[in-house]
Formats: C-alpha cells, sequence, structure tokens
C-alpha cells in the first residue's frame, strides 16, 4: 500500500516539473532581477510646500493687482483690470498643471530647440517690435503682445540645466560643458542687454549659481567669472565707442523722437547717476524722479502693518504701480509686516526647492528645480530692492504678482517644471526605485546628481 502511494506521488511530481518546464519555463537571471526592482514612486501630485506658496502668492496677486491699478479703471467697468489679470493667472495655473503632470524627462528633450526660437524671437524685437513704455522690446503675433526676455530667461535655465547635467564627470564638469554652458550665457546675456541690464544680470547671477551646483571645479568656475568680466569690458567699450560716434548723427535722434522711443543708454547713466546720490525729501518732483519719490512716500504711508488691502493712496499717481512698482503698494497696503513676509515666501521657495534637488538622484532634475527657483527668486528679490532703492531703477516684473500676461505665463510654467521634479524624480532613497529610474532614462540624463544625500529614513 505504501509502495503504490510513493509511486503515485513520484508520477505527480514528475508531471509537475515536466508542466514547468515545458508551459511556463522557469524565469531567467536577468528577468528575476528585473522583477526584482521597483517601479520608481510617481507622486499623487506635485510638492505640497511649493503648491502652498504658489497659492498664497496668487492671493497676493489678486489683491494687489486690483490696488494697484487705480490708474488703469475703466470708468465703464471697475474691475477690467482685475478681469485681465485673473484670465491670464487662470492660463498660469492650467500651465502649472499641464506641467506638472509632465514628466521631467521631456522638458531636456526640448530646451535646445525652443531656446534658439526664443533668442531669435528676442533678436527679432530690433527689428519687427512694438514700442512700450519708450522701449522696443515686445513684438505682436497673432494679436497678441509677447515679450520674448521673459521666454529667455527661463529657456536659458532649462537648456543650461541640461548641458551641466549632461557633461557632469567625476568630481566635476567637462571642459567641454564649462565652455558650451559659457557661451551660452554670454550669446543670451549680450541679446538681452537692450532689453534691461538688470536681465543681464539676473541671467548671469542663476547661471553662476548653476555652476555651483553642478560641482564645477574652482578652477574652472574662476575661469568662467574672468571671462564674463572680460566679455563685458569688451562689450561696454565696443558700445560706448558706437554710441560716441552716433551722438551728432541729427537723423537717428529725429527717428526716435518720432517713433516716441527713449534713449535707453542715456536713461540707464541717469538712473544709475540719481541712485548714486539718493533722493532728497525736499527735492522737487520732476519727470526724472517721479517713480522713486512717490515710490518712498507709498512705503511710508504704509508704517509697519499698512493701511489695509485696497486703500491705497499712491496707486493713482505712481507711474507703473500695477508691474515695476508693485511691490510699494503691497507694503502700502499690508505695511513692513506683509511686504517681509512676501519676501520670505519667495525665499522658502528656494529653500524648498534645495531639499527637493539634494534628494534627486540624477543630476538633470536637481538642477531644473534648482534653477527656476533661482530664476523666481532672484527677480523677486531684484524688482523689491529696486523699489526699496538699494539698486538703480530697471523694470523688473515681481514674479506671478505684477501685470503683464508674458510673464505670468512663463513663471507659471517655471513652477509647473519644479512640481514635475518633485512628482517623477525619485527622492526617497530607496536603492530598487534609484535603479529603476536609472534604466529607464536616456543616457544623456543618467549622471549622478554631485549634490545628492540620501533621505535619512
Amino acid at each position: 500500500m505504501t509502495e503504490t502511494v510513493d509511486t503515485a506521488a513520484a508520477k505527480v511530481v514528475i508531471r509537475e516539473t515536466y508542466d514547468v518546464e515545458v508551459n511556463a519555463p522557469a524565469p531567467s537571471s536577468a528577468a528575476r532581477e528585473k522583477e526584482a526592482v521597483a517601479k520608481p514612486t510617481v507622486k499623487a501630485k506635485g510638492d505640497p510646500y511649493i503648491w502652498g506658496i504658489y497659492l498664497i502668492i496668487l492671493v497676493y496677486s489678486i489683491v494687489e493687482l486690483f490696488s494697484a491699478s487705480s490708474s488703469e479703471v475703466d470708468a465703464n467697468n471697475v474691475y477690467s483690470p482685475l478681469i485681465r489679470h485673473g484670465i491670464f493667472l487662470l492660463i498660469g495655473f492650467g500651465l502649472v498643471i499641464m506641467h506638472q503632470n509632465m514628466p521631467y524627462q521631456y522638458f531636456k528633450h526640448y530646451a535646445k530647440a525652443i531656446g534658439i526660437i526664443s533668442l531669435v524671437l528676442l533678436l527679432a524685437t530690433s527689428f519687427i517690435g512694438i514700442t512700450i513704455n519708450g522701449a522696443q522690446r515686445a513684438i505682436r503675433i497673432a494679436g497678441f503682445t509677447i515679450q520674448p526676455a521673459e521666454i529667455v530667461k527661463l529657456t536659458v535655465v532649462v537648456w543650461l540645466s541640461s548641458v551641466l547635467a549632461t557633461n557632469q564627470m567625476r568630481k566635476g564638469v567637462t571642459t567641454k560643458g564649462v565652455v558650451i554652458a559659457a557661451a551660452i550665457i554670454l550669446i543670451f546675456s549680450g541679446a538681452l542687454y537692450k532689453n534691461g541690464f538688470t536681465n543681464t544680470v539676473l541671467l548671469m547671477g542663476v547661471s553662476m549659481c548653476l555652476f555651483l551646483v553642478s560641482g564645477i571645479q574652482v578652477k574652472k568656475f574662476i575661469a568662467v567669472v574672468i571671462v564674463y568680466l572680460v566679455a563685458g569690458g569688451i562689450f561696454f567699450i565696443v558700445k560706448n565707442s558706437s554710441e560716441a560716434a552716433d551722438e551728432f548723427d541729427s537723423v537717428a535722434q529725429t527717428e526716435n523722437v518720432a517713433s516716441g522711443r527713449i534713449d535707453r543708454e542715456e536713461t540707464r547713466n541717469n538712473r544709475w547717476s540719481r541712485w548714486q546720490i539718493f533722493v532728497d525729501p525736499n527735492e522737487e518732483m520732476t519727470d526724472m524722479n517721479r517713480q522713486v519719490i512717490l515710490a518712498n512716500i507709498a512705503q511710508a504711508n504704509g508704517g509697519l502693518t499698512g493701511n489695509g488691502p485696497g486703500n491705497s493712496r499712491e496707486s493713482a499717481r505712481l507711474p507703473l504701480a500695477f508691474s515695476d512698482y508693485i511691490f510699494s503698494i503691497i507694503v502700502e497696503d499690508t505695511g513692513f509686516v506683509g511686504g517681509v513676509l512676501l519676501m520670505l515666501f519667495y525665499i522658502f521657495l528656494l529653500f524648498r526647492a534645495g531639499v527637493i534637488a539634494r534628494k534627486c538622484s540624477r543630476a538633470f532634475p536637481a538642477f531644473l528645480i534648482m534653477g527656476c527657483a533661482f530664476l523666481i527668486v532672484f527677480q523677486a528679490l531684484i524688482h523689491m530692492m529696486i523699489v526699496v532703492g538699494l539698486t538703480p531703477v530697471s523694470g523688473q516684473p515681481l514674479p506671478l504678482i505684477s501685470k503683464g500676461g508674458t510673464s505670468i505665463i512663463v513663471m507659471s510654467i517655471a513652477i509647473g517644471m519644479m512640481l514635475s521634479v518633485s512628482r517623477y524624480a525619485v527622492t526617497s532613497g530607496n536603492k530598487k526605485e534609484i535603479k529603476a529610474e536609472l534604466s529607464e532614462l536616456p543616457e544623456d540624463m543618467q549622471a549622478e546628481n554631485p549634490t545628492y544625500m540620501s533621505p535619512v529614513k
């Protein structure tokens, strides 16, 4: 009886072995290893802190734009400036969601092409541009007014992040990568100068920070700084020589007057001179100092806690209160406390980007989120410094708050890119997820993040 049972059992074992070998062959070692690798975790939504800061800034934007738009109010509809601004904010919100749902890899694929297109648009403003506030810095396409300078800032950040990530090497960046990155910055900075000197300073500042984040060697970083300084010196010498030759060109002067254009170089020199001697409270108000004096009065009216949203008194008199000087209206409405609080929100955005970047295992998403954060925060700080008198007067919108469709759309896309990194880049420190992310990325995106710090479990 026992023998029969053993034989039956043996047959069952033999049959099971045959079925496994023929119908379901054992997986290979490579297949077993692939199955053992966990898929990277994609968060349901972007980083909640970035979302929170973005929504808070939108509240500032809606309230303070309406307060600062007294000079633009239509007699038939007092809400018309707010409605126009709200439409752009709504479009921007949609772009944030759209880019948040796009894996960060897509941004690298199109960085170069979009960068070149933005440069062409920027150069085109010198030939087919329209004049706004005395400066030829915008073009009209299909009935829409576009400011290419705002587009260039973000496209250069993405392109630069791509170049630095592609040319990573052990303990630094390759010489080829440094040369390409520096050349991109010099070309775009020179093209941006006509659209405002602060744009050039902003772009160079962001690039220097990205060089440091990329882990560039000290000698190469110093070389880049020297190249920037030499190129800047040559540019100013050539430009001043050209202007001296054209100084007595009466035909050119007549054309500028007829077209309504302003000599931007003369304006820059006047602003620099006035900034050096500061503003005398007892000085008579003229067209040259009107913005600075009224901005100072608005901030003085705000005091510590402000007059309350919508109670600005200077918005009706201050030129460009809704754009280049909106921070002065914010301080007048919310006081010193409200102004400092807004500045801290921007700074916390940079801090949060740094936290996420340190957890990214790959270089490109880390550089991308930091580049976008540097751009937004540095532009905000430059705007605030101009308004409070720490730097010479220059047009620089307050990100996501100042009136201006192009600026709002570009900065919204930057926020969306940051949220995309927070969703799709592996930041968990899980080795299996890091390995899976690496296997799914093309070779030029596999460079390790030089600032990587695995989260403490």
